[in-house]
């Protein structure tokens, strides 16, 4: 059955978003599917996006599918300065690589960056942190960045995805996954927290600086749909690592942005069974893309024992969207995560539904949260 007047096609996703996370639901659910992976690849590779949906914009893609997006482009409403006093030039190397470099008046960081010909991002060739110097640079820098709110984005994107979700952001990556994911990779990162505990940890210390001042600004701000972009894997950062410097810092980010009323939530997109012990010793409200087996490494069942009463946002294996699996796989599964999390549930694919993945199982679900939500 569809066109009823509580199916997602015929309301205001923005309004039930938002409703949702703030306990205001009346039981519903969300169906909010990130779908942006698959549209960047198409558009990357210049292929054509599958008819009736050849020439869309990614907010008409939304649109047509009736369905949400978890609307993080607000995140470039918050504009961060640097001291004036730093300098940072860019040399092109080749045709694929730049080097860049930082100057302080305490030193200096230079980094080198390959394009790949394969997707739109860029590799570290050199990272940005390399030794103790460069981190003692680091952390100069973050002790003296400041933030700002720009009003104009802010009312450009609320007009673009009006009706299609709440704003939404990420903050800045915490300590130990910044360090492995944007500063050093993972193996000097970890060579850096013991050979130099000591450097490492005073620029987790500036990290926090500018990062309660990001948090002034996000709670002075409309924005309510607030992420820790981590994407913690628990092989990588250990129970060990996660408890000594992840859990302060996360117990405090959720103390400060819960004072504004805001929805905190962070990204476990990796392997997460040992980790899901401590989800609720972080004061987070709800944790967003825990993936369930086949793809990843818990089941949903274990999930819901550890969350308890947290919301989980998504919840439906991404390899479900492609055709390695059957239709009705991806139904059973998007009713036992309702069955197991409604209400505290924000339904989407874990992480995101790749560029193999058919858009059109979308609506599958779709009809299975419709279907849920009339029965309320």
């Amino acid at each position: 059955m569809t066109g009823r007047p509580t199916d997602h096609g015929n309301i205001d996703l923005t309004a039930l978003n938002l409703d949702v996370i703030s306990g205001r639901g009346k039981g519903r659910i969300l169906w909010q599917p990130r779908i942006i992976a698959w549209y960047n690849d198409k558009e990357f590779a210049k292929q054509p996006l599958p008819a009736p949906y050849t020439g869309m914009t990614l907010p008409q893609l939304y649109r047509a599918l009736g369905v949400s997006n978890r609307v993080y482009d607000f995140g470039g409403c918050f504009q961060t300065q640097e001291d004036p006093q730093v300098r940072i030039t860019q040399r092109q190397l080749s045709e694929t690589d730049y080097e860049v470099l930082i100057e302080t008046p305490v030193g200096s960081q230079r980094f080198i960056n390959h394009r790949s010909p394969n997707n739109p991002w860029h590799f570290p060739l050199k990272w940005p942190i390399s030794d103790p110097e460069e981190m003692k640079v680091a952390a100069w820098r973050e002790q003296r960045r400041t933030w700002s709110w720009d009003q104009a984005a802010y009312d450009n994107l609320a007009a673009t995805w009006k009706g299609l979700g709440a704003p939404a952001m990420f903050i800045c990556r915490t300590n130990v996954q910044k360090l492995f994911v944007e500063d050093m990779g993972v193996e000097e990162a970890v060579f850096a927290l013991h050979d130099y505990p000591a450097v490492c940890e005073r620029y987790f210390e500036a990290l926090a600086v500018t990062q309660e001042r990001l948090i002034e600004v996000i709670n002075a701000s409309p924005i309510r749909y607030i992420n820790f972009g981590d994407n913690v894997h628990a092989r990588l950062c250990t129970p060990e690592l996660f408890r000594k410097y992840m859990l302060p810092a996360y117990q405090r980010r959720c103390e400060l942005l819960h004072r504004a009323g805001k929805f905190v939530h962070s990204h476990w997109d990796g392997d997460c069974g040992p980790l899901l012990p401590l989800a609720r010793e972080t004061g987070l409200d709800g944790i967003e893309a825990i993936t369930p087996i086949p793809q990843g490494d818990v089941t949903l069942e274990e999930v819901k024992s550890a969350l308890g009463e947290m919301f989980l946002i998504d919840g439906i294996p991404a390899i479900y969207f492609d055709h390695t699996f059957s239709e009705q796989t991806l139904v059973d599964c998007a009713k036992r995560v309702i069955d197991l999390f409604a209400p505290n549930l924000i339904l989407g694919a874990s992480d995101e539904i790749s560029s193999t993945g058919d858009i059109e199982r979308v609506r599958l679900v779709t009809q299975v949260v419709d279907d849920y939500n009339a029965s309320l």
